[in-house]
């Protein structure tokens, strides 16, 4: 059986561009500056997840805020700290509330 969650690159270029209203040369653009990382297949199609168009979204509505790309690159990388500092929080509490000691 196929896995279609949200990781699964299905969406070629054309369909993500009508999908999140972003054009392909600006997707190639955010590929390009690594914002993006899409599948390739063996023939080198460029292929999108679910997840990647959200993240499509992200960009373009960061970008509509005024940000440029540089701007976008540092607002997902303090997005995916954050993200770590949160999950590490997480275990620390649940550490702390089962007694055990923080790991170093």
């Amino acid at each position: 059986m196929v896995d279609l969650g949200a990781d699964h690159a299905l969406f070629s270029i054309s369909v993500a561009s009508e999908v999140t209203g972003v054009n392909p040369q600006m997707l190639r653009v955010y590929e390009q500056k690594g914002l993006l990382a899409p599948h390739r297949t063996e023939g080198g199609t460029r292929r999108y997840s679910s997840n990647e168009l959200e993240l499509i979204r992200e960009i373009d509505a960061l970008i509509k805020t005024g940000l440029n790309l540089a701007g976008v690159e540092r607002v997902l990388e303090l997005q995916a700290e954050n993200e770590r500092l949160q999950r590490q929080i997480g275990r620390l509490k649940r550490d702390s509330a089962n007694g055990e000691r923080p790991k170093s």
